[in-house]
């Protein structure tokens, strides 16, 4: 690279990798919106178990559709043009969730979650391709500002629906992400994006389809995704349940989990100073269950804090780890294999919620269905026992 192109560079990463941090902060509170929202949503629609969590798939099986045209958008058009288009759908499907019928609510929602399907591989995988000497450490902190937006929902939700005011907040965070949209849409031309997916003589890079990393990575995101909203988004449920809470804690919980979320993905690039990313991760999973189990026999809002606490601390740096091994493991080829990756990813988004609300109304209790985002979380930790490959440019860089 010539020496007077690094400076424009430099400057077009720090660019793109704030723009999508300003879109993931709304994007954030928009992802776990459902958790909050299910009790209101389940009094007002009449839903048992089974179909609330129907919900969780109409969001996930729109956003994996939507997903596997990220891809597309990001090859021909770029990663920008996939986050604007994916803000402007969000914008519109959470303006209009409560203004009509439980027909377009359900529309809305999956609206909102094809929205997030297109933004958020995009996001993710610009933000990994501009830091190539710090992925893991870019990306947790990319995943901390989605956090912020996921601690700060419940409390949003809840201030709003004891005011009965929930419609207002839709408006308002809708003006936001259009804001955002239109802000990412007016960046200098001097600002350049990496080309995806792309080699000399403009074709695409090989991908060993065969290699055993590419299923073992497939898994990770199907498990993880699936696992943080199966957990997350039936939290305020389960605290409900307990018969304990007032209905504006309850409806607060969440929160405990997606702070912890948030504290360890900030924390997230300084351990990574002195300690490998797959062994942070390996200690996570662990935490993680045990926070799990320990919410299985939480009756009060300390035990059902400390609970969530533990296993939001312990899956924080899952997600953008796995991300950064995808970019690690497939180079030039990541945003090509990550659209297949965040694919599946969305399925498992949209699976085990599901799976938490049918175990629950085959056993009568929640706490049956809790066992779900358990088990998907021993799962992880032994899938990453395997012998994962350093990567030298990520030993040799600073990581923060």
């Amino acid at each position: 690279m010539p020496a007077s192109d690094r400076p424009r560079n430099l400057a077009s990463a720090k660019a793109l990798t704030f723009a999508a941090h300003a879109a993931f902060v709304p994007i954030g509170v928009v992802t776990v919106l459902l958790a909050p929202l299910l009790p209101t949503l389940s009094a007002r629609w009449s839903l048992n178990y089974s179909q609330a969590g129907a919900l969780f798939t109409a969001q996930y099986i729109a956003s994996t559709i939507a997903t596997a045209l990220s891809g597309v958008l990001v090859t021909r058009w770029g990663f920008r043009f996939a986050m604007k288009a994916g803000l402007l759908v969000i914008a519109a499907s959470v303006a209009l969730l409560l203004a009509g019928s439980q027909m377009l609510g359900i529309i809305c929602i999956a609206g909102y979650g094809a929205g997030l399907g297109l933004s958020v591989p995009a996001a993710n995988l610009l933000v990994a391709e501009v830091n190539p000497h710090r992925r893991s450490a870019a990306l947790n902190l990319l995943n901390f500002s989605w956090s912020a937006g996921a601690v700060a929902c419940p409390f949003l939700v809840a201030a709003a629906a004891k005011r009965h005011q929930v419609q207002p907040l839709l408006e308002i965070l809708a003006g936001f992400l259009l804001l955002v949209a239109i802000g990412i849409a007016a960046m200098p031309s001097r600002i350049v994006e990496p080309v995806a997916s792309k080699v000399a003589g403009g074709k695409s890079p090989a991908v060993h389809w065969m290699q055993p990393s590419l299923v073992i990575l497939a898994v990770l995101f199907f498990l993880y995704v699936g696992t943080e909203n199966a957990f997350g988004g039936w939290l305020a449920s389960y605290s409900k349940s307990l018969g304990t809470l007032s209905p504006t804690m309850a409806l607060m919980t969440p929160s405990f989990f997606y702070s912890a979320l948030m504290l360890g993905r900030w924390v997230a690039p300084l351990t990574l100073r002195t300690m490998d990313e797959v062994r942070l991760v390996q200690v996570g999973l662990l935490l993680s269950c045990a926070g799990m189990l320990g919410l299985e026999g939480s009756h009060s809002l300390l035990t059902v804090a400390v609970s969530a606490s533990a296993a939001g601390l312990g899956l924080s740096g899952v997600y953008p780890i796995t991300i950064a091994l995808l970019s690690r493991e497939f180079g030039p080829a990541a945003s090509r294999v990550g659209s297949i990756m965040f694919f599946v990813a969305n399925l498992g988004g949209g699976c085990l919620p599901w799976m938490v609300g049918i175990s629950s109304n085959q056993f009568g209790t929640l706490k049956a269905g809790l066992a779900v985002p358990l088990i998907g979380s021993v799962a992880m930790y032994v899938l990453y026992l395997r012998d994962w490959k350093p990567d030298s440019a990520e030993q040799t860089q600073p990581t923060a």
